[in-house]
């Protein structure tokens, strides 16, 4: 909740399998850094705050950019799934 209220990042776990956490994440106008900081602060987080993932080695995360398409967040309250507008990927040590 910190994130999504605070930071203006919202993020759902879409998976996890092999090892690798599969994220959405919806970046948002008060969110001041880059889509690279956004992934890595939310797969970081899922990582060290959910025990089930101590073991996982990476984090896919697929970013909508609604600080740049406010549609997409219209879209989704909707019910309409957006397109991503990045795939990153994040590895822990």
């Amino acid at each position: 909740m910190f994130f999504r209220v605070g930071k203006g990042l919202s993020s759902k776990l879409l998976r996890y399998e092999h090892g690798i956490i599969y994220i959405e994440l919806e970046v948002r106008t008060k969110w001041k850094k880059s889509i690279d900081g956004a992934a890595w602060t939310i797969a970081n987080s899922w990582k060290n705050e959910h025990p089930e993932f101590s073991e996982a080695v990476a984090s896919k995360v697929y970013v909508i950019d609604s600080r740049s398409y406010d549609y997409k967040r219209t879209l989704m309250h909707l019910g309409v799934k957006p397109g991503y507008d990045a795939y990153k990927g994040v590895f822990f040590k």
